[in-house]
């Protein structure tokens, strides 16, 4: 799926927030989590160290920028940051939110799990969904600003 979102043959919910020469950002198709971004290389590798030097130049700033944004639009105040090399061909790095509504489920990563399969199970309805287009629209808007402004 990876490929068909980075190609642009395949578009995700709110489309993406920013896209870069090495990285697609968008919000996760998987996890309807309004703020829940996926940073995807754009070229095939798994692991953090086959990233070439322009690649690794371009991502912590990329990173930092949504990071900012996350916080100032959506007000969002806590990030899990989880990545993983057992995927196939794309490096990722996913960027999940921690809302109030999560603290049932805990405070430290072994609370991610079960508040992702709650948001896929109970939080798909169309007012959830529009809020998660709603934050990727400001998301995209806001970093769109941020780069003229470089």
């Amino acid at each position: 799926m990876s490929c068909e979102i980075t190609s642009g043959r395949r578009t995700v919910p709110g489309g993406a927030v920013q896209e870069t020469r090495f990285f697609h950002a968008h919000q996760d198709v998987a996890y309807p989590i309004p703020g829940q971004i996926v940073v995807t290389a754009k070229r095939h590798f798994c692991f953090l160290t086959e990233m070439s030097q322009a690649e690794t130049s371009e991502f912590l700033p990329l990173v930092q920028r949504i990071r900012r944004e996350q916080e100032r639009q959506l007000g969002i105040e806590h990030v899990y940051y989880i990545y993983n090399e057992d995927t196939t061909h794309h490096f990722h790095l996913w960027m999940v939110p921690r809302y109030p509504w999560m603290a049932r489920f805990g405070k430290s990563i072994e609370a991610v799990r079960p508040a992702l399969r709650h948001a896929r199970e109970q939080m798909s309805s169309e007012h959830h969904l529009a809020a998660v287009a709603e934050a990727a629209a400001k998301l995209r808007e806001s970093l769109a600003r941020e780069v003229e402004g470089d």
